[in-house]
């Protein structure tokens, strides 16, 4: 699915069954929650906590496509065309960074 079919699908299931949308500052709020639950899950089950058992049933997948689907919300509610935008921010950040990685010496296989 493209971005814009996903702002169009998000938006017509707002429509649908949610009312309205919440207002920017609610959504934002959301949002940073949403992160905050894919962090946990990266924290516990990727880095050096330890994953309760009530965390091991969590979907990763799940947890990024809410934050997704705020992440729309927000665009849709903004007007932001986020297919366009990521377009533009990826050319950005190619101009920018065109050999910046590639020239990390951090980022080579010797430093893993």
């Amino acid at each position: 699915m493209e971005i814009k079919e996903a702002q169009k699908i998000v938006d017509d299931w707002i429509k649908t069954f949610g009312v309205r949308y919440f207002n920017e500052l609610t959504n934002m709020a959301m949002l940073t929650e949403e992160v905050g639950e894919v962090a946990r899950i990266i924290a516990r089950r990727y880095g050096e906590q330890s994953e309760k058992q009530s965390d091991k049933q969590k979907d990763l997948g799940d947890e990024m496509a809410d934050v997704m689907f705020v992440l729309i919300c927000l665009a849709n509610q903004t007007g932001v065309d986020l297919e366009a935008a990521l377009k533009k921010n990826l050319d950005k950040k190619t101009q920018r960074d065109s050999t910046r990685h590639l020239e990390n010496k951090k980022l080579t296989d010797d430093n893993i």
